[in-house]
């Protein structure tokens, strides 16, 4: 599977990788994989054939971090520029996922948060943030390329 990714600009990058390492002082860290950084989901799809264009930079709101599942989260506002990307995105690749009914817009903190643990209170997360570049990771290869 392939995924198409928004990357935040440095200021916001730097913001998540502090809350990273917050949550790795109290052994939550969740993002070892030397490929990961902050980033924002799209979709994912088996092929990147017929990706269009993506129109960024795309500014956009975050909410304070929250529960997604079992996954601790940066809620990001689904605006018009993001909601138009995501539906171009979804309906150009064959058997992307999710479609927008089912899109929740995120940027990960920790994967497998334990519950009831309340680091979470204790973070402040960055009210808003550019969306500046995009990527692909190949979760067979495990290689990232840029878009």
């Amino acid at each position: 599977m392939h995924t198409v990714e928004l990357l935040p600009d440095d200021e916001l990058d730097s913001r998540v990788r502090e809350m990273w390492g917050l949550l790795g002082e109290r052994g939550l860290a969740s993002h070892p994989h030397p490929t990961n950084r902050p980033h924002l989901t799209v979709v994912t799809a088996p092929s990147l054939d017929g990706l269009p264009e993506l129109a960024l930079p795309i500014e956009v709101e975050i909410g304070p971090p929250r529960m997604l599942g079992r996954a601790l989260v940066l809620p990001v506002t689904p605006n018009a520029a993001l909601r138009d990307m995501h539906e171009l995105v979804w309906s150009s690749l064959a058997e992307a996922w999710p479609p927008a009914a089912e899109w929740v817009p995120h940027i990960s903190l920790a994967l497998r948060f334990p519950e009831g643990d309340h680091t979470a209170r204790e973070m402040s997360g960055p009210a808003t943030g550019t969306l500046t570049k995009a990527r692909s990771y190949d979760s067979v290869t495990r290689t990232v390329r840029d878009l």
